[in-house]
């Protein structure tokens, strides 16, 4: 799911958090839902229905919103772990099934990775353990609306921690699991033994949620299965591609335009050379990045005159040396479509998602047609 389908509402340490359409289309289901539940609810908090406050869709509301905070609360927990041990977060945004961090960069470590996985649950077992120690603390001193909330409140992160616990990978469950096996297996092979139980999990998911009548325990199942097979791929990619360095796959001398070109006479030229973007270099000094979204932007009789340095957008960078693993990142997180090779701010070439894709394949077709000697398929020695 593209999680840039939603808005901004607000902004923590430099975080942005965002809501997903998907959590506007869910809110009024799980208000009805929370709604309809609203008696027994009451009765397990050992509070008369009647004495609350508010119809049933006013409190199924108010759990659906605390719900959403509540998984709001866990994500930073987190993003606040990543930042605080070199980690890098593009935004965390709320889905109609919870929430997701968007890590660009996280932890290196795997301890530090299965800290950071945990950190999510301590904390709603943490909110969840003082709402219910609150309501113990204040028995018989608050109202009903009050207590009734707390219990909620108490019930909701409690579930939510030790739900997120189970180990169904890309679950935090999932990660710690991961995070433990690395240092015997390795990263690669610790990823798919995570991925297998994650998908078996999803496997049980799914049967629960058919045979119980969970519509929700479905999709949830539906989603664990996709992302463990994302990541699982996302792992193997990195490992095929190794220590493979973008001057082994960047686009050496690259078409590119002056800033004094007209954005007229550079849209020709994407026309003709079936392009869709060019460097802006001065004598070989990188100054920017034109887009045909950039050109298309200006009027056609304004594109005569007007000079590519004064429309193109900045250029995001990357070295020669650099790992080719890590320009799918620096793609991600700069939003771009293309990185520019430089050597001391001189152009010296482009890489794409294209031109790793390429060099995905062709290690794949050495590996098949040199394998290592001594080594017989799976690893395992000859």
């Amino acid at each position: 799911m593209n999680t840039r389908h939603g808005f901004r509402i607000f902004t923590v340490r430099g975080i942005p958090i965002r809501i997903h359409f998907t959590f506007l289309l869910v809110l009024p289901f799980l208000a009805w839902a929370f709604g309809q539940r609203f008696a027994d609810a009451a009765r397990l908090a050992g509070v008369p229905a009647d004495a609350l406050s508010g119809p049933p869709w006013a409190w199924g509301l108010l759990v659906a919103v605390a719900l959403f905070a509540s998984v709001l609360v866990h994500e930073l927990a987190h993003s606040l772990y990543a930042l605080s041990h070199g980690g890098k977060v593009r935004s965390i945004t709320l889905l109609m099934l919870g929430g997701v961090s968007e890590l660009t960069e996280a932890p290196q470590r795997p301890a530090q990775e299965a800290w950071m996985a945990l950190a999510g649950p301590a904390t709603s077992l943490a909110i969840g353990a003082a709402c219910y120690g609150l309501l113990r603390a204040t028995a018989g001193a608050g109202g009903f609306d009050a207590r009734f909330a707390l219990f909620y409140l108490g019930q909701l992160n409690v579930v939510l921690g030790v739900f997120n616990l189970l180990p169904a990978f890309p679950m935090d469950g999932g990660r710690i699991l991961r995070a433990v096996l690395v240092r015997s297996r390795g990263h690669a092979r610790a990823t798919q033994i995570a991925v297998t139980v994650g998908k078996v999990f999803a496997g049980l998911f799914a049967l629960a949620g058919l045979f119980g009548g969970n519509f929700f325990l479905v999709i949830i199942a539906f989603f664990v299965f996709i992302g463990a097979e994302g990541e699982q791929h996302a792992v193997l990619s990195r490992a095929v591609l190794g220590e493979l360095r973008v001057a082994e796959l960047m686009a050496s001398q690259p078409a590119v335009v002056a800033p004094g070109d007209t954005l007229y006479a550079v849209g020709e030229r994407m026309i003709h050379e079936k392009r869709l973007y060019f460097p802006v270099a001065d004598q070989g000094r990188l100054l920017g990045l034109l887009t045909l979204d950039a050109v298309e932007r200006v009027q056609l009789d304004d594109r005569k005159v007007t000079p590519a340095g004064k429309v193109m957008g900045p250029a995001a960078t990357i070295a020669a040396g650099d790992r080719v693993a890590d320009v799918l990142r620096v793609l991600a997180e700069q939003r771009t479509p293309v990185l520019a090779v430089v050597d001391q701010d001189r152009l010296v070439g482009t890489v794409s998602r294209f031109d790793v894709v390429r060099g995905l394949r062709l290690q794949e077709l050495l590996a098949s047609q040199h394998p290592v000697a001594g080594l017989a398929p799976g690893g395992r020695s000859a």
